[in-house]
This record gives C-alpha cells, sequence and structure tokens, in this order.
C-alpha cells in the first residue's frame, strides 16, 4: 500500500516537472498576437488523465503553481489553473469508461470534446480580463471575437488536441513495455 502511494506520488512529481519545463525551454512555439501556442505543453496533464483523476489534477494544479512561481503574468497562471477542470472531468471520464483510447474514432471525439472543455475554461479566464481592461492593446485592437474567440477559443481547441494525440502516442508506447504496465495497473 506505502509503494503504491509513492509511485503516484513520484508520477505526479515527475510529470509536474515535465509540464513545467515543457514551455520554458521548448523551441516549437507559435505566436499569433495576442495569443501563443508551445507545442507539448499539455502532454505532461494528458498523461496524468490516461492514470488517473487524482494524479491529473494534482499535475493541473503543480503546473498552474510553477507557472505562478515562474513569474509567468496572471492571465498565463489562470489560464494554466484551468486545467483543472478539463483534466479532472476526462481522467474521471476515462476511468468510468477506459475503452475509449482503445478505438481511434473514440479517442479523436474524447479529444475534441476535451478540446473544447479546454477552450472553454481559457476563453473565460481571457474574456474576464478582456472585459475588465487587463489586457494588451494587441487584443483590443483586433476585437473579441477574432483575438478571443478565435485566436484563444478556436486555437486551444487544435493546440489541446495536437498535445492530446503526442501525449497519446507516448502512452501507448510506454503502455507496450511489460513493467510500465504491471506497475500502471498496481497503482489504480
Amino acid at each position: 500500500m506505502k509503494t503504491n502511494k509513492i509511485h503516484k506520488l513520484t508520477i505526479a512529481a515527475l510529470l509536474v516537472a515535465i509540464g513545467i519545463l515543457i514551455p520554458m525551454v521548448s523551441p516549437v512555439k507559435l505566436v499569433l498576437e495576442p495569443a501563443s501556442f508551445t507545442l507539448a505543453s499539455h502532454v505532461a496533464i494528458f498523461i496524468a488523465m490516461f492514470i488517473s483523476p487524482m494524479i491529473a489534477i494534482a499535475v493541473a494544479l503543480g503546473t498552474a503553481v510553477g507557472f505562478m512561481l515562474g513569474g509567468f503574468p496572471v492571465i498565463i497562471a489562470l489560464r494554466a489553473l484551468t486545467h483543472v477542470v478539463f483534466a479532472g472531468i476526462g481522467s474521471y471520464v476515462l476511468f468510468k469508461k477506459p475503452d475509449i483510447l482503445q478505438s481511434a474514432v473514440k479517442t479523436q471525439i474524447f479529444s475534441f470534446l476535451i478540446g473544447v472543455l479546454h477552450a472553454f475554461c481559457e476563453v473565460a479566464v481571457v474574456s474576464v480580463f478582456y472585459f475588465g481592461g487587463g489586457m494588451t492593446t494587441a487584443y483590443y485592437a483586433q476585437g473579441f471575437l477574432q483575438s478571443v474567440f478565435l485566436l484563444v477559443g478556436a486555437g486551444t481547441i487544435i493546440h489541446s488536441m495536437i498535445d492530446f494525440m503526442l501525449a497519446h502516442v507516448v502512452w501507448k508506447t510506454l503502455m507496450s513495455r511489460n513493467s510500465f504496465a504491471a506497475t500502471m495497473a498496481k497503482i489504480k
């Protein structure tokens, strides 16, 4: 029992570290003023989602705290904090219906729905800043529809789905190794 808790804690800590490190060092960043997207920045959270709801929530919270401590703007840290919502809900759904990840079609549909939830939460945070006057002039120059709804909303759906697929490939590769799959079976 104690080993199980240590495994969970270790996996969550490693995923938090990866989730904080990727946005800081990734050379693949797409900047479409006023939004920006970093490839693989959600991979650690999605992998945590595949493990358990508690690990997913812990990793989402840990990465959000990492963004706050890393000196990122408040809006970015709050956007990261919203990941708790899609990570928790998504992981709970996968916990109840693990067969979703066994079908390519179901996986794509699930990825899209999680992307929509992800985007909804981030658009909500950005909207509060947009209407509260806390945005840079680039947001206001392009208007709400383009800068918030399209760039943040639609962009987040696409970004989320790409990162989900990357995480799914990594997860399937890890699960194909007997020792890793056995460890995961013990901690669930």
